[in-house]
């Protein structure tokens, strides 16, 4: 089962697979939306859930800290509201509180990556950790 996760944002929606057995999430790419402009990056999901035979879908939530949900956790559920509709497959939600926090740590930390460079892997790395969270809770 081929699981795909999704780190939503308003400019960005950075994208991970899962192995064909579900243990490990890799982090694919990051495609270029326009919130405001109603521009959600639908074709190119849809060439990789194609390319990858996607199963299911996880979009990180991005609650606050409190766990309260504010707008962008709206702005994730219509996403995954959209990508079901559109796909037909489920789509689960993953807290990802502190995973764009962890995923730059991770970048400075072990690659000592420029802040430039980090800013252009960043929401695919989120996306990645989004879907290894999932995976070790459901597996």
């Amino acid at each position: 089962m081929r699981i795909m996760g999704l780190d939503v944002g308003s400019k960005t929606v950075g994208v991970a697979i899962s192995d064909p057995l579900g243990f490990t999430a890799q982090g694919l790419e990051i495609i270029k939306i326009n919130e405001e402009a109603d521009e959600f990056g639908f074709d190119r999901l849809g060439e990789l859930v194609k390319q990858y035979k996607v199963d299911k879908f996880v979009v990180g939530l991005p609650k606050n800290m409190n766990n309260t949900e504010g707008p962008r956790v709206e702005a994730s559920k219509a996403y995954g509201e959209k990508i079901t509709t559109l796909f037909n497959l489920p789509v689960e939600y993953q807290d990802e509180r502190l995973t764009t926090v962890q995923a730059e740590r991770m970048l400075v930390e072990q690659a000592d990556v420029s802040r430039g460079k980090r800013k252009k892997v960043i929401d695919k790395l989120a996306a990645q950790l989004i879907l290894q969270n999932y995976l070790d809770r459901m597996f």
